[in-house]
């Protein structure tokens, strides 16, 4: 490990530490502490050692081939993370900055994270905006969707530092999000600026997430308007009117993809609270209310615990669809008040710390805790620092 990875560490451990003796005069919180010690073992475990970067896995596999590309993935070793993983730690460090409001996070986004994520940055192509792999090692792909959860990343930045700076990011990259809408299919943004084969769920309901959220910020309605139009083309081209969920995509040729994750529902759950909170028309509210039933009933199932609780455990579904998943319930919550999916994660939280953490602090994707990944993603780890600290701020949670 080099120094500056070594001093890094070291700082969490302080800042356990720290946590261990309270959270801001209160009791212990058990959240913040399996949030930071999560996070200080991403530092510890992927820290590339150079440029602020980061490994997809740990143990590091030189040679890992990662799926989730619109094609193959050809990048030569050495090897780092690509962008998706990297950007979930900025949204890890963001929501420990929410919780704690500790100057040691605003000093790890400055200096650690903003700057390993500026390697990702290509400014040659316009509208500028981030690539799926660092530019040193040549041009790659840029994803709709990978900017959309960055634009979102500095839209927070901006609401808890008061940056400028921050909101501006947020906005030019929302300009790259709107020159991925044509008017084939009707619309919709692609998932791939490069690959324009479908357009997917996962680029356009973050995308009115993102609109709404920049509309709050700004006062200004153009954004509300985009959002609304975004909102409406997802629903009425990707729900499924059998149960409210959502499909992962339509192809250019019609045919929809009929797979579903929890992000993408998500993500509309998310948008849907916030029209009705911007609107007070109750007919988003119900939608919202609708798509939480449903996500609770088509991915979880009734799990007994080894002391014999009785949940409702997410299936083996992905730890950062998860994280995006929760972010519509808490949306929720703060309107409606309903607990019942809140206490869901919570307990799922509970037990995947008490019984699908490894000797090295880590987590696979199955919360049962029955198959343990050999190589275990970063973007694993950061959603999970990402729960733990948004349970953690919430006293009520």
């Amino acid at each position: 490990m080099n120094k500056s990875a070594l001093k890094r560490v070291t700082s969490f451990i302080i800042i356990g530490l720290t946590a261990l003796s309270g959270f801001q005069g209160r009791p212990k919180n058990d959240n913040l502490i399996r949030a930071e010690a999560t996070l200080k073992q991403i530092f510890s475990l992927y820290d590339a050692g150079h440029e602020h970067l980061f490994y997809e896995t740990y143990p590091y596999k030189p040679d890992n081939k990662v799926s989730y590309l619109a094609d193959d993935d050809t990048v030569t070793v050495p090897r780092v993370a690509y962008l998706w993983p990297t950007s979930g730690v900025f949204s890890g460090v963001n929501a420990l900055l929410k919780a704690t409001g500790r100057k040691q996070y605003l000093k790890l986004l400055e200096n650690n994270i903003l700057p390993g994520l500026e390697q990702y940055y290509d400014s040659l192509r316009k509208p500028a905006a981030y690539q799926s792999y660092i530019t040193k090692a040549g041009i790659s792909d840029r994803y709709y969707d990978d900017n959309i959860w960055l634009a979102l990343d500095f839209c927070e930045a901006y609401k808890l530092t008061g940056k400028q700076e921050y909101l501006e990011k947020s906005i030019n990259l929302w300009h790259f999000v709107l020159s991925g809408w044509d008017e084939k299919l009707g619309g919709g943004i692609y998932w791939c600026e490069q690959k324009k084969r479908s357009k997917n769920t996962c680029s356009n309901a973050p995308a009115s997430v993102l609109a709404f959220k920049l509309f709050e910020a700004t006062g200004d309605s153009s954004f509300f308007k985009r959002g609304i139009s975004i909102y409406n083309w997802t629903k009425i081209n990707l729900q499924d009117s059998t149960d409210y969920l959502y499909f992962d995509n339509k192809s250019l040729t019609g045919k929809t993809d009929i797979r579903k994750y929890t992000y993408n529902s998500g993500q509309m759950l998310q948008s849907s609270a916030m029209l009705f909170k911007l609107t007070g028309n109750k007919t988003y509210l119900e939608e919202a209310q609708h798509i939480a039933k449903s996500v609770i009933d088509h991915f979880t199932e009734d799990f007994t615990t080894g002391d014999g609780g009785k949940i409702r455990l997410f299936r083996n579904t992905g730890n950062w669809f998860n994280s995006i998943l929760f972010r519509g319930y808490v949306e929720l919550f703060r309107i409606d008040g309903n607990y019942q999916y809140i206490a869901i994660f919570r307990d799922n939280m509970d037990y995947v710390w008490n019984n699908v953490r490894t000797k090295d602090g880590l987590f696979s994707k199955d919360w049962k805790g029955l198959k343990e990944d050999e190589f275990k993603s970063l973007l694993d780890q950061a959603a999970l620092v990402e729960i733990w600290a948004i349970l953690a701020v919430n006293p009520e949670f």
